[in-house]
């Protein structure tokens, strides 16, 4: 998919309640962030004790009732190319999993939903049905994801050195170098100099890249309102304090005066 997963579930727990604006306003920032640079163990490590902290408490069935705002971001941002080439493979006799960072619980949801054969995520500690903050296992992330490709390799009896994976990020090169067909898709920059010196497969969707973006931007904005600023400008603003600001009659006529004007003007360029 395009972009990070994480930024969907904060969308969704902000429109129930869960987290604030301003925890929002950060989380698409370091979206965006993970969309011009790529990952990091340092952002990775502060990502799941931020999760960590943020479920601590919390019943399983209010993070499952998330599920389905969580997959109307995420799988509008599937490329279709990558699900022909799953289900390429299942119809070929290979096993398929989703093999992410993210819960274990939104990796089985996700196979389910997409008719993949499993799902391997990061486990929580679950007591009574409360979510504990605390690890239920290593995280799925470098390394950490090695160790589910081995465990679910012994348990269905599938061999790596025949196996397949694909990744965007220079942080799955364990993963990618555990199997023995490797394939990065829309690379970031590390990750495409590995792969260009090693002679891997490369896959590039840039045209969808590209509209989403810039729709993505566009979500971004619309979803944080006017705490958008916050994150642009780097100052405070009455919106972000909570207190809820509103442009005059007059300021909304100018608005819509302007847009009616630039619209005309961009009509008149294509007609010339």
């Amino acid at each position: 998919m395009h972009g990070s997963s994480g930024i969907h579930f904060a969308r969704a727990a902000f429109q129930t309640g869960l987290i604030s604006r301003g925890r929002l306003v950060r989380d698409l920032g370091e979206n965006l962030r993970f969309r011009l640079r790529g990952s990091t163990d340092e952002r990775a490590d502060a990502v799941r004790a931020r999760v960590g902290d943020l479920i601590a408490g919390v019943p399983v069935r209010d993070l499952q009732r998330l599920a389905p705002r969580v997959l109307a971001g995420i799988l509008p941002r599937l490329y279709p190319q990558m699900l022909e080439r799953a289900y390429a493979h299942q119809d070929a006799g290979r096993p398929v999993f989703i093999v992410t960072a993210a819960s274990q619980e939104m990796a089985d949801l996700l196979a389910h939903v997409l008719a993949f054969d499993g799902g391997l995520g990061s486990r929580s500690e679950i007591v009574e049905g409360v979510y504990t903050g605390r690890a239920a296992g290593p995280f799925n992330y470098r390394e950490g994801k090695v160790e589910s490709l081995l465990q679910v390799g012994a348990s269905h009896g599938i061999d790596l050195a025949r196996s397949y994976a694909y990744s965007d990020s220079e942080s799955d090169l364990p993963m990618l170098r555990a199997v023995g067909h490797p394939v990065v898709v829309n690379p970031d920059p590390d990750l495409a100099r590995t792969a260009a010196r090693e002679g891997w497969e490369v896959l590039r969707f840039d045209r969808l890249g590209l509209r989403l973006k810039v729709a993505g931007g566009l979500a971004a904005v619309a979803a944080a309102g006017g705490a958008g600023s916050v994150l642009a400008q780097g100052r405070a603003c009455p919106v972000a304090r909570g207190v809820r600001s509103r442009p005059s009659g007059a300021e909304r006529r100018g608005r819509l005066r302007s847009a009616k004007s630039s619209l005309l003007k961009a009509n008149r360029n294509r007609a010339s």
